[in-house]
């Protein structure tokens, strides 16, 4: 039920080569509003990621890019500080590729991550974007922050026919065409009667997982108290 990456990240991606010049890097990143960029070999095999701080390194991108008086985010700026050792600062100073200016191995994520660790992933890295990758390491899509967020921002339509289809309608051996949803706010009313105490332990739980749920209000009833058959 958990959104997993593949459902929210972007397929269409833009992405650099090794031998791409600091230059085209840094027109990459202007041109289509992002802040970093895979790097790959010729069979689409993820190398690194060239982010906008590792530009920021060159003064002439400031100067041409963000104007002379340019200063890059605090949280930039102390990163880098606390984790980029003097020499690599220097070095991507004077990079003249993109194999030069990358952040190597990139952090990555697969498809199948749950989009939850996906976002644990970037707060733990400081990054925006993930690059997704198959099992081959072959880039598949980005994932960023604002797709991540699609899976809390949901309407209350879409968290409604979520429950009705894959929980109440399909994950329960169970007699559910009694059950009810209501979702308003993101808060979710299950209402109505099945058969067993246990089926509305299950559906409670599970509903309180579906992504975009805020809380879930037990109305429910059962026809029979199982949870007292194995005392």
């Amino acid at each position: 039920m958990h959104m997993k990456v593949r459902d929210v990240m972007s397929r269409q991606v833009v992405s650099v080569n090794g031998c791409t010049s600091f230059r085209d890097v840094a027109e990459v990143l202007l041109t289509y509003g992002v802040s970093a960029v895979p790097v790959v070999d010729g069979e689409g095999h993820v190398l690194g990621v060239v982010s906008e701080a590792d530009l920021l390194h060159r003064e002439e991108f400031r100067e041409q890019f963000y104007g002379e008086g340019y200063r890059p985010p605090v949280r930039v700026r102390l990163r880098e500080r606390v984790r980029s050792p003097s020499r690599n600062v220097a070095a991507k100073a004077r990079a003249e590729t993109a194999a030069q200016l990358m952040t190597a191995p990139a952090v990555t994520v697969r498809p199948h991550t749950n989009a939850v660790s996906a976002a644990r992933l970037m707060s733990e890295h400081g990054v925006k974007r993930l690059p997704v990758v198959d099992d081959d390491g072959r880039l598949e899509g980005v994932v960023s922050r604002t797709d991540l967020l699609k899976t809390i921002v949901r309407s209350d339509e879409e968290v409604a026919r979520e429950i009705r289809d894959d929980i109440v309608e399909g994950a329960l051996w169970a007699d559910t065409s009694h059950v009810h949803v209501a979702v308003s706010d993101a808060v979710v009313t299950l209402s109505g009667t099945v058969p067993r105490r246990g089926d509305v332990m299950t559906l409670v739980r599970m509903t309180e997982r579906v992504n975009g749920v805020v809380d879930v209000v037990d109305r429910l009833t059962w026809e029979r108290d199982d949870t007292l058959e194995n005392e």
